[in-house]
């Protein structure tokens, strides 16, 4: 017994871990390069058209995403029972499947972001200027204003007494519950961001075909299943001021800050995160 405990313990460190399935006969550094971090600021985009195409992509993207998300919830919020509408299942639907589709279009000329905390974390990793960032967020936040506004417009009566899809922390949960809500949710949003649109991971896994804004749409319908009884879930700060500017009802201003708060810090807790644990980019600069 004790020679076969010897093998054991020997037969436990004799082999390397194995490599993940489908990069067994992959190597480190194999088609990929580290891409350079992108500047701090860049007056040069300024000069450039496919810098404003790119913020007018981010602004009808978002606008999109408004008008047909709080159109579902306004459905909801009017049927008299849950049984009668799409419920809390539909909106999730509605939230995740107009991120899917809206990535899908955009990715290609803005990178898709429809989110100031996506667009946040990016620029933590150095991904992004600080003038593109500015210019995503502030084009993002119209487009939710006016697609909200268009809801309105259709039905200002419904619109006003259903609540606008406003975000508010729900009876009988505190503030500080509706703000981890807000950063964990986020936090789920901008890690599955950062590792759908890898470079890296691309490289390596070329093989494998993905589609980015599959597993992004996904996280996004996952998160609302979770949090919509909490917060009605933000995750999306421009998405929660455009509701709140157009509802306008003091108790919608109430909690508004925990819908950036909450979203930012999640969002840079995913960066570091990713950029420091799972990609280790501090290290390998060192080396």
């Amino acid at each position: 017994m004790e020679g076969k405990e010897e093998d054991v313990n020997v037969g436990a460190n004799k082999f390397p871990e194995r490599q993940p399935i489908g990069t067994a006969a992959q190597t480190e550094g194999k088609d990929y390069k580290e891409p350079p971090p992108a500047p701090f600021f860049e007056p040069g985009e300024l000069k450039s058209w496919s810098f404003y195409r790119a913020g007018i992509a981010e602004f009808i993207a978002t606008f999109l995403f408004l008008y047909v998300t709080v159109l579902t919830v306004m459905g909801v919020k009017r049927a008299p029972n849950m049984c009668a509408s799409v419920g809390i299942q539909g909106i999730a639907w509605a939230f995740g499947g107009m991120i899917f589709a809206l990535v899908y279009c955009t990715a290609g000329i803005s990178g898709g972001h429809i989110n100031p905390a996506v667009t946040f974390g990016l620029f933590l990793a150095r991904k992004l200027s600080l003038t593109r960032t500015v210019f995503y967020i502030v084009m993002q936040c119209l487009g939710a204003i006016c697609g909200a506004g268009v809801v309105k417009g259709f039905q200002p009566g419904p619109y006003q007494a259903n609540g606008g899809g406003a975000n508010l922390v729900a009876h009988g949960y505190t503030k500080g519950s509706g703000l981890g809500a807000e950063i964990i949710g986020t936090f789920v949003l901008v890690y599955t961001v950062f590792s759908a649109t890898d470079a890296k991971r691309s490289a390596r896994d070329s093989h494998v075909p993905i589609l980015a804004p599959l597993p992004i749409g996904f996280a996004v319908f996952l998160v609302h299943l979770a949090t919509i009884p909490i917060t009605g879930t933000g995750i999306n700060p421009a998405r929660s001021l455009g509701a709140a500017i157009i509802y306008n009802k003091d108790h919608a201003w109430d909690d508004h800050w925990i819908f950036w708060v909450g979203p930012f810090i999640g969002a840079a807790l995913a960066a570091l995160y990713h950029q420091i644990v799972i990609r280790a980019i501090p290290f390998k600069s060192k080396t």
